[in-house]
């Protein structure tokens, strides 16, 4: 679940309020431990979500760094190299799920 929660701290373009929500709802959700708020919880949860992303955005606000910032498609490449390394090729089907006929995660 967390690793939804990217770093959005000196990038260039910085994090859009779409990205700080996202990552405040994955956040809200681990906190929970709900994906989805019963009918009784869901005023609270959602203003769980609103605070975190308010003070998300204040806190990336105040934030100060020398270094220049990050470029998005750059770290994405790197991710995504850590990741194949990691994990081998996006591409290929395990072994077992290649037995059963299941495609590959994406």
């Amino acid at each position: 679940m967390c690793r939804s929660i990217k770093m959005l701290h000196n990038f260039a373009p910085p994090a859009t309020d779409d990205e700080i929500r996202a990552s405040a709802l994955q956040f809200v959700r681990k906190l929970s431990g709900f994906s989805r708020p019963s009918k009784a919880n869901e005023a609270a949860f959602d203003r769980a979500v609103d605070d975190v992303t308010r003070t998300a955005r204040e806190l990336l606000g105040a934030l100060v760094t020398n270094a220049p910032p990050r470029d998005r498609h750059d770290e994405a490449a790197k991710a995504r190299a850590r990741s194949e390394a990691r994990f081998g090729s996006s591409g290929r089907r395990s072994a077992s799920n290649a037995a059963k006929g299941r495609e590959p995660r994406r």
